[in-house]
């Protein structure tokens, strides 16, 4: 089991076979090639979990894990900032029967292409998802993370502190049909940055 507390921040990209092209020329190591997973987030009948700023999830991709966050102050605001305990699982169905077990239920279910680099200590996620491309930079402290995302060319103003369900609540306000955020619940939608309130973070500032 793994205790610690997690620092990120995410940026919309219009152009992400680029940027990964300018990250691979700064030197950065592929460490999980292209990926889907399946997220499947739980809470409790009256959503006590998501009232309170709680996330307890189980993924699927090459391997199986559970994943619980919460809130934490730090980061100054600038970045997001929650601890985070992750553990690895030998069977997705059964650790989905014992969270069920206890009373738990699956509210919403996520999805995504996910290919993650390592570059000057961080971890660079680049994501693929029903609402378009994103990438996630995760480091140990602020500073690191910001001098990363100027040398990645990346619009530190543009960034976006919320999480693909704040997101994916932004779009249920015009589009009552969308429960998930599945590749095959968006089919035939064209989502931009605008709808998510959010600016593309690799074009140049206005």
């Amino acid at each position: 089991m793994q205790t610690n507390q997690e620092l990120e921040v995410k940026f919309y990209l219009n152009d992400l076979p680029q940027f990964e092209k300018n990250l691979q020329g700064l030197g950065a190591e592929l460490i999980q090639p292209r990926v889907h997973e399946v997220n499947l987030r739980f809470d409790t009948p009256d959503g006590t979990l998501t009232h309170t700023s709680q996330v307890l999830r189980l993924r699927q991709d090459e391997r199986s894990r559970f994943t619980y966050k919460r809130r934490k102050s730090g980061g100054n605001g600038s970045v997001s900032s929650r601890q985070e305990i992750e553990f690895e699982v030998s069977s997705f169905e059964n650790a989905r029967l014992f969270l069920e077990a206890l009373g738990y239920q699956v509210y919403v279910t996520y999805e995504k292409y996910r290919r993650t680099y390592h570059l000057a200590g961080l971890e660079i996620m680049l994501d693929e998802t029903p609402l378009g491309d994103f990438i996630e930079i995760e480091g140990p402290d602020v500073p690191s993370i910001e001098t990363l995302a100027a040398a990645l060319h990346l619009n530190w103003q543009a960034r976006s502190l919320e999480g693909y369900m704040m997101l994916l609540d932004k779009i249920k306000t015009t589009r009552s049909e969308i429960q998930n955020l599945t590749f095959e619940e968006f089919t035939g939608l064209n989502i931009t940055a605008g709808d998510l309130g959010l600016t593309p973070a690799d074009e140049p500032p206005a």
